[in-house]
């Protein structure tokens, strides 16, 4: 139980050392530094609100039409940053791997944990913010709100376990994963409802967790008014299979990675 204990608390140290090296190296100490893991969705989010109440007015599906696209918004943000920061993190970081202490998954922690962090403060300051002017409901079920976002980040880590890998076997499947993004737009769930599309349409967008995990987010805002529709069992099965299958690959190609 003790070598436990102190094997958890060098792990613990060694992410904490990479995530401060992984800040400092991408945002540097100058201007607002690390802030920016936060500053940048929220940007995306209130400029793509800000369009939409031009287009649409200052209402969509029976919300404020801000609050729709900043919960929508920021947590799409998260998963097209985790996924497209997953590609080639090993070969980047691969100096770091001579140190016995250092995995490949302490890598694919580390960049995860910085973009849902900063993404968590993003979401949390837009909320705050947006209901101080009443742009923004009181959450009707918070503990629903945190399962959904649980299952959501758990469905981008898989994907980041999964990409990682896959980028070092050849750079044609690097120059895909933007491309791949922007497919799975449709299919994060940000734009719409379920509850708002034609049963056919529903029924095939009900495939991917990402849907499910933003309806439960959405839900805890929003409450009964969005007629939500989620399972509980199926996003996080998929998710936790995917990391699985993530982690068996990540060995693989470790095993296979020349370092220089």
């Amino acid at each position: 139980m003790a070598s436990l204990a102190k094997g958890w608390d060098i792990q613990v140290r060694v992410i904490k050392a990479l995530m401060l090296r992984e800040l400092t190296t991408r945002f540097g100490r100058e201007n607002i530094g690390f802030l920016w893991v936060m500053a940048e969705p929220l940007l995306f989010a209130f400029l793509v609100g800000l369009l939409w109440t031009a287009l649409k007015g200052p209402e969509d599906f029976g919300v404020n039409v801000i609050a729709f696209a900043v919960t929508g918004y920021i947590p799409l943000v998260l998963f097209r940053s985790c996924v497209q920061r997953g590609v080639s993190i090993f070969t980047a970081n691969g100096s770091l791997m001579y140190h016995r202490q250092i995995s490949v998954l302490d890598l694919a922690l580390v960049r995860f944990f910085i973009e849902l962090i900063g993404h968590m403060m993003a979401y949390l300051f837009a909320g705050i913010l947006l209901y101080s002017i009443g742009a923004f409901p009181y959450p009707y079920d918070l503990g629903l709100f945190l399962i959904g976002w649980i299952y959501y980040s758990a469905f981008t880590f898989g994907i980041i376990l999964i990409v990682a890998p896959l980028s070092e076997t050849s750079e044609v499947v690097e120059k895909f994963i933007p491309v791949i993004t922007y497919i799975t737009i449709p299919f994060s769930g940000a734009f719409y409802f379920v509850g708002s599309l034609y049963p056919s349409a529903a029924q095939i967008v009900l495939w991917s967790p990402l849907v499910h995990g933003m309806e439960m987010m959405r839900f805890g805002i929003f409450g009964p008014s969005i007629n939500a529709k989620y399972e509980f069992l199926y996003p996080i099965n998929v998710s936790l299979y995917l990391i699985l299958f993530g982690l068996f690959f990540c060995r693989i190609i470790r095993k296979r990675l020349v370092i220089e």
